[in-house]
């Protein structure tokens, strides 16, 4: 195998004892990077295993959707030879993964503390709700996060309910700060010897998640609230009418909202005085909006985005999943990879970064549950592995 097709982290053992959501996502990330992921299940295996529909071949697409590239291993920790199993797991690895509740693995000797003992350069990365301070015992769902963290208080109609994101967006950003405090742990191991124990919680990602929010408030003490699509500090940055859908415009700086203007055939709108800055056209939205839609309302989304992309008018029909997809191919993005090869290959969607030398790599499908257990075993027990 050439070196382009090992990823930059071959030759990284990670043991992961993660389940769900966040901490699967960021051992697949490292292992499309080439790290070798011993994912660790319990009897049942990992509770999206039983997340449907929707299904492929009657497997959970969810668990198809963050797992690839991973070897699964069943272990029981009640059971002292598979917690010993586990123990040794720990030992030989360069990384350890979990998000138990925190102190949840002490009484198996799994916790950082046992483990960075038998392996003090361990990197050991846990990923729980509310920290392993006071809030420890509240369990950590995205949706409480959600709702805790103030971002549902931002989401929806302005005189409606508060919602939901469409995905768990907290899981998948604590996921991604995991992966980055790992590699973060292990370039200071690299040049130390010294492993450290990394600490995630999905209230943490998510305070700074919400960034200009967050921003509002710590610094310019303003809480805000629900404005729909609208956007506080700029305008137009929201969906706006065509003549058959709504088209997302982000005109976000004065030279972008000029080139809307010339296309929409309104070019002296940009010289009002009501809208010449940022600040003017979000102050006076309320009266710019009925100008730009009347022009926009001429022509269907589709051909509007072609136009005004074309002039460098940030914009974007607001699309279905598939539609998404298939404008990620027409941009050349290439979205979709197949995780393995011949019958058990898996379409996945395409790991996000790209590199110039070691490009991501997808050797393994999501695997069935204790997949590898035997071999893993025989591993465990050689004690010159």
């Amino acid at each position: 195998m050439s070196g382009k097709q090992r990823g930059p982290l071959d030759g990284l053992l990670v043991a992961d004892f993660s389940r769900i959501l966040a901490g699967p996502y960021a051992t697949m990330l490292l292992a499309d990077l080439g790290a070798n992921v011993v994912k660790v299940e319990g009897p049942k295996g990992d509770d999206t295993r039983a997340w449907m529909p929707p299904v492929r071949d009657g497997v959970s697409t969810y668990y198809l959707g963050i797992n690839r590239g991973k070897r699964s291993i069943a272990l029981d920790f009640r059971k002292p030879e598979d917690a010993r199993l586990a123990r040794v797991l720990a030992r030989r690895a360069d990384v350890v993964i979990e998000n138990f509740k925190p102190g949840g693995l002490a009484k198996y000797g799994l916790d950082y503390a046992s483990v960075s003992d038998r392996n003090p350069s361990v990197v050991y990365a846990s990923i729980s709700g509310f920290g392993s301070g006071a809030g420890r015992k509240v369990p950590g769902y995205d949706l409480m996060v959600q709702a805790v963290s103030g971002l549902m208080s931002l989401t929806g109609d302005p005189d409606g309910p508060a919602y939901r994101a469409g995905i768990s967006v907290f899981d998948v950003m604590a996921g991604n700060h995991a992966a980055i405090g790992i590699l973060a742990a292990l370039r200071h191991r690299d040049a130390s010897d010294q492993g450290q124990h990394v600490e995630v919680n999905l209230l943490s990602s998510a305070l700074t998640g919400l960034v200009n929010h967050s921003s509002g408030y710590v610094a310019g003490g303003t809480v805000p609230y629900r404005m729909g699509n609208a956007h506080p500090s700029v305008f137009p940055y929201e969906p706006l009418p065509t003549a058959d859908r709504d088209l997302i415009v982000t005109a976000a700086n004065d030279g972008q909202f000029r080139r809307l203007c010339d296309v929409l055939g309104i070019p002296g709108i940009a010289d009002d005085p009501r809208f010449e800055h940022n600040a003017d056209r979000t102050r006076h939205r309320e009266e710019l909006r009925p100008l730009l839609v009347e022009r926009l309302r001429m022509r269907g989304a589709l051909e509007w985005f072609d136009l005004l992309v074309d002039a460098g008018v940030p914009c974007g029909p607001i699309n279905t999943i598939d539609g998404g997809f298939a404008m990620a191919d027409r941009f050349g993005l290439e979205p979709v990879v197949d995780a393995g090869e011949g019958d058990r290959a898996v379409p996945t969607t395409r790991h996000p970064i790209r590199f110039s030398e070691t490009p991501a790599v997808y050797r393994l499908p999501p695997p069935e549950l204790d997949e590898h257990g035997r071999e893993l075993r025989v591993w465990l027990e050689d004690e010159n592995a």
